[in-house]
């Protein structure tokens, strides 16, 4: 009896937690090698003083090497949960698509899944000097980039009264018209709610999280008109960056734009990383998005 594809993507997901799990047990081993290094560095320096800087030069030597063992270690790890989540992904766009598929997420759920989504995306791990790629906390897409199948992105839509920023998800891309079929996030059982839209028109959200002390500059700063999503809500709304995160797991600390108040912003709010992006300006957006929405199946 030949295996499901359901069947398949579960082997493929237990072959990889397998391999997964050998890894954490690696990289706390080699963590405890580099701990060791960097102990004896700083006993060294505490009591000779620099004074054999040869010997000193050796103990940064076997530091930087077991720091490097556990960067790697921790790199395998996550490209064992990259492609874990890639396969799970693949297996929920295709029910998804199925004509047998009735199934239907809960709002609250759905907030959930996004909150999990943000606190779950891979943190930038890199060398000394590394550069940050694009699509790394602040950093914008290349120009010719072309987001996956299954990525979720910013996507300025027309609404019932006017264009809006949703939270939406790739369905496909064609070369040919250099557009992108995408779904609302909250509604992709409903096809109504599927869009046509030129590149322009989406902005792929990060794919990683940058850590504010190793890569600040990959990060908005203080002062920076970005949008972001609104807490629960898939709705994207232009911000001012109040204080950026502080370490690798905290949140922006966001001013959203709101007449409603004196100083025309809201109290800070709190947005995960993943979901702040470059403000876009908008020209002659009406008659373009007008044009894409033609073009919707």
């Amino acid at each position: 009896m030949p295996f499901t594809a359901d069947a398949i993507a579960a082997q493929q997901v237990q072959e990889r937690l397998k391999s997964l799990f050998g890894s954490i047990h690696d990289i706390e081993k080699k963590r405890g090698s580099c701990e060791q290094s960097i102990a004896n560095l700083q006993k060294y320096s505490a009591e000779e003083k620099g004074q054999n800087s040869q010997k000193s030069k050796s103990l940064i030597k076997a530091a930087m090497v077991h720091t490097d063992a556990e960067r790697e270690a921790i790199q395998k790890a996550l490209q064992k949960i990259y492609e874990i989540r890639q396969i799970k992904n693949e297996r929920r766009i295709q029910a998804r698509t199925s004509a047998a598929n009735k199934e239907s997420i809960r709002r609250g759920t759905w907030m959930k899944m996004l909150q999990t989504s943000a606190q779950t995306l891979p943190l930038f791990v890199g060398k000394v000097g590394e550069k940050v790629p694009p699509l790394c906390g602040a950093v914008p897409q290349d120009k010719n980039y072309v987001g996956k199948v299954g990525d979720m992105v910013a996507a300025l839509v027309k609404g019932r009264e006017e264009e809006m920023w949703i939270l939406a998800e790739i369905v496909s891309y064609n070369t040919r018209t250099s557009k992108y079929k995408v779904d609302d996030i909250l509604k992709e059982q409903n096809q109504k709610d599927r869009h046509t839209l030129s590149k322009r028109r989406v902005i792929p959200l990060p794919l990683m999280r940058a850590s504010p002390e190793t890569n600040p500059e990959a990060l908005f700063q203080k002062g920076t008109l970005v949008m972001a999503l609104f807490p629960q809500t898939t709705c994207f709304y232009k911000a001012l960056i109040n204080k950026p995160p502080q370490t690798h797991v905290d949140d922006y600390e966001l001013l959203f734009e709101d007449p409603s108040y004196p100083e025309g912003f809201s109290p800070p709010l709190n947005v995960a990383q993943r979901y702040v992006i470059q403000c876009k300006e908008e020209k002659g957006s009406s008659s373009s998005v007008q044009e894409d929405s033609d073009s919707d199946s």
